[in-house]
Order: structure tokens, then sequence, then C-alpha cells
């Protein structure tokens, strides 16, 4: 099963951005985009790729100890850019230390857990909002700058999900991948434990 772990913002944050990408939705070149679904708005921490089940129980182990040792901090969505011609994204604002911790504790448990992952990269905070439908058939700098005012409002991460991933298979254009909660746990402030 395709596998990540990730922090998923509460309904109330994700209509804050629905309102802002359904501006973006009327700007020129928006109909040569791939828009990413509102139910698939989340923060990557690790991306596991396909994973054996019977590791998953090892797994949800692993990062339930990730969650305890982590408490609870705060995020906002903030401003927004792209990656090169290939994404356009959100940003993300607030306690990004213990973002960037939670993503390092996702990644570690996972490869405890066994899960073959690749070399880690540093971690960079964002929301994926769009593709282009063909790498560079879009100017993205229009979309950014509608982007750079967006300043969400604040809100508590409180749990650490472990997500599967079901890529598009139709073949139908504007198919979009779904999404399955398989685990989520809630941070806490303890520290004892390894993850």
């Amino acid at each position: 099963m395709r596998l990540f772990a990730a922090v998923v913002p509460p309904p109330e944050r994700l209509d804050e951005l629905g309102g802002v990408v359904d501006r973006l939705h009327r700007l020129p070149g928006a109909d040569r985009l791939r828009w990413t679904a509102r139910p698939g708005w989340h923060l990557t921490l690790a991306f596991m790729g396909e994973v054996e089940e019977a590791l998953l129980p090892e797994l949800r182990a692993r990062l339930a100890r990730a969650a305890h040792r982590t408490p609870p901090f705060p995020l906002r969505l903030h401003g927004g850019g792209r990656f090169g011609r290939s994404a356009l994204w959100t940003g993300i604002a607030g306690d990004l230390d213990a973002l960037r911790l939670l993503a390092e504790r996702s990644d570690a448990a996972a490869r405890r857990a066994g899960v073959p992952m690749e070399e880690p990269r540093r971690y960079r905070a964002h929301l994926t909002v769009a593709r282009p439908r063909k790498e560079g058939a879009v100017d993205l700098r229009p979309f950014v700058a509608e982007l750079t005012g967006l300043e969400g409002e604040r809100w508590w991460v409180a749990e650490l999900a472990l997500l599967r991933s079901y890529p598009p298979v139709s073949g139908v254009p504007g198919e979009q991948p779904r999404y399955e909660m398989v685990g989520a746990w809630p941070l806490e402030s303890g520290e004892e434990g390894s993850g």
C-alpha cells in the first residue's frame, strides 16, 4: 500500500484556503492546471511509497511514539510559491521547527519499522494546490502573486496522520487521487521512548 505521514489542517482552515483557490480558478491559464482536490489537502511529512502490509503494525507503533514525543504546535497558511514550473503551493508559517521535527520523527519511525525510504531531504513545509497538465505550459507567477497575500488563521496541530493514497487509474481527465486515513495519533508532550 502507498503510504505517507501527514498533518491534515482542520476543515475551517481548508475552507479558508478553498476561498483563495476559488479565486485562482478565475485566472487566465487555470484550465491548464491540474488542481488538487480539497479532500486531499495535507502537509506531507514523510512519503513512504509502497509499504508491505506486514510492516504496518510496527510502523503504527513507531508513529504513535513519534506523536507521543511531540507537543501540539501552531501553524497557519501563509503566502505561496512554486517549484519551478512543476507545482503551485501555499506556504506554512508558525512553529516550523516543530513541524520539521515531526517530519524527521515520522521519517525515522518509517525507517526503524523497516520501510525502505529515499535519502532524507531538507523538509520544506507546503501544501500543493495545483500542477500544470504539461510542465511549463502555464506561467505560474500570476498564481503565486495571488497567493502572496494569504495570511490564514492559526490552528494547533494536534495529531499525526498516516494516509494511504490511491493514484488515479481510470485515465479519465481530471481524476484525482483518493486518500484514506490508516491511522492517527494525538500529539502529546512526553519525551520518553524513541521513534
